[in-house]
């Protein structure tokens, strides 16, 4: 027995050594099996745009491509705006222009020039001199090209959610941007929804401790919807494409919680997806079923991100069950919880709270403050942008107000030569989770990296904040 006792030795010390070998994969910074995504070098004489400012522009002159339900609802709301033009109106139908038009006459604005009938009549408006920004509301697949043609053409560039819908489409909007030095945001009107706003300014002042984990999400069954989409284009894409293809809603949110490329960048992703079983239900009962069997879009689609700093994103997407309209937004740091759907609620310590707020209740952190205090919480960390332009929002409204208000600020910051509230990366880390994903999904859930879209100049800004001119930050 005692001559096999350096044997046993042996054997329980190689045991322990494979343990810890393994526990060593699942470190993040040692996994082996992820999916690598080349990042193309900066072209010669190109340099980024973070912090991009242009010259003023006292007057705004804005073209319109895309009139449908979305454009038309643009329309619509740039009537109250102030400081613009709308010089050009742009769709494949007469009738959209003629609709938008009326628009703009009922509000005493001139006539704009139309444009309408053919598949490049857009072009026209881009190359229309008298224009200083190109405002589009088309189908995903014509708005990289129509970025990229209006900057090539000295624009300045708002294209509506998701902006571009893969990795060439993606690189090739950033080039643009940083060539022509032209402004190019992405219309993400979440993140100036009320409670979601208020919320950042909360966290960019310390209220929630430091944020380890946030989530976003867009889960809305569009089964009334469907039949809105001029020749059924997003319909027609989640049949053909696996993965997120619409993000944006949770990442904009999640992302300005977190300063991503203002302090940190997201490494890497994991994503999987459920079967599909009702839009291809809904193809078959709609006469579909040559569609419904080839149908690539899952059930429910669900990404984990992993930032440079060791935070987490959960962002889901779902657009097929029946279900309550949510995008999640959900904050969790080290001092407190924030919550939006089903119900708002903040969850915080009263002895991290000023008194006049709590008059001497008690609560912790471990459940939903009152009702009366989180109002006066709100009331007192209310956005600067919000304190300016409340009341005209909900009276305008568009999903609330946040529409007007995404509106407004994009005139406001063209208007003074202030940096714009989303940038050309912000549109490009957002809308890579749609290729990302599905690369992820389709090589078993394996990790994805995420590139660096400012090309290592991630940490250069610290911390997101929105622009103001200086006497009016308070």
């Amino acid at each position: 027995m005692k001559k096999n006792i350096p044997l046993i030795i042996l054997a329980i010390a190689c045991i322990v050594a494979g343990l810890f070998l393994a526990m060593d994969t699942h470190n993040e910074d040692t996994y082996t099996q992820c999916v690598t995504v080349s990042t193309p070098e900066r072209p010669a004489g190109q340099r980024d745009v973070i912090g991009l400012s242009c010259p003023p522009i006292e007057t705004v002159r804005i073209g319109f491509i895309g009139l449908g339900s979305r454009g038309s609802e643009a329309i619509r709301r740039f009537t109250y705006q102030k400081g613009i033009e709308v010089k050009a109106l742009c769709d494949l139908h007469q009738a959209n222009v003629d609709t938008c038009q009326q628009m703009l006459l009922r509000a005493n604005m001139p006539k704009a020039t139309e444009y309408y009938g053919s598949e490049d009549a857009w072009k026209q408006v881009c190359e229309q001199p008298d224009i200083d920004l190109i405002y589009i509301a088309t189908d995903w697949l014509h708005h990289t090209p129509m970025m990229v043609y209006a900057m090539e053409h000295g624009k300045h560039v708002a294209c509506e959610v998701p902006a571009a819908m893969n990795m060439e489409e993606i690189w090739k909007t950033i080039d643009t941007a940083e060539r022509t030095r032209k402004h190019c945001m992405m219309l993400e009107n979440c993140v100036y929804d009320f409670f979601e706003i208020t919320t950042l300014n909360m966290a960019q002042q310390g209220l929630f401790g430091e944020v380890t984990h946030v989530k976003g999400a867009y889960n809305h069954c569009l089964q009334e919807y469907w039949d809105d989409y001029n020749a059924d284009w997003r319909m027609q894409y989640n049949i053909n494409n696996r993965g997120d293809v619409y993000p944006t809603h949770g990442m904009g949110p999640a992302c300005q919680l977190l300063n991503i490329h203002r302090g940190d960048r997201m490494k890497y992703l994991v994503a999987m997806d459920s079967d599909p079983i009702s839009l291809p239900e809904y193809l078959k009962e709609h006469g579909k079923g040559t569609e419904a069997q080839k149908l690539q879009n899952g059930e429910i689609t669900l990404t984990l991100i992993r930032t440079e700093k060791g935070k987490t994103i959960q962002i889901e997407h779902n657009v097929a069950s029946p279900r309550p309209y949510s995008r999640l937004y959900q904050l969790t740091g080290t001092k407190g919880f924030a919550d939006k759907y089903p119900v708002e609620g903040y969850a915080l310590n009263s002895k991290d709270l000023p008194q006049e707020i709590t008059k001497e209740q008690v609560f912790t952190a471990h459940e939903y403050m009152p009702e009366e205090i989180k109002s006066q919480l709100m009331n007192q960390y209310k956005d600067p942008i919000i304190k300016t332009m409340e009341e005209q929002a909900k009276e305008v409204g568009g999903h609330g107000g946040m529409d007007f208000i995404m509106d407004s600020r994009l005139i406001y910051c063209l208007h003074h030569g202030l940096p714009l509230d989303m940038d050309v990366y912000d549109l490009a880390e957002w809308c890579s989770l749609i290729p990302l994903t599905k690369l992820s999904i389709e090589n078993g859930s394996v990790p994805v990296e995420i590139p660096d879209f400012t090309r290592g100049n991630w940490n250069k800004v610290q911390g997101y904040r929105h622009a103001f001119v200086k006497a009016e930050r308070n």
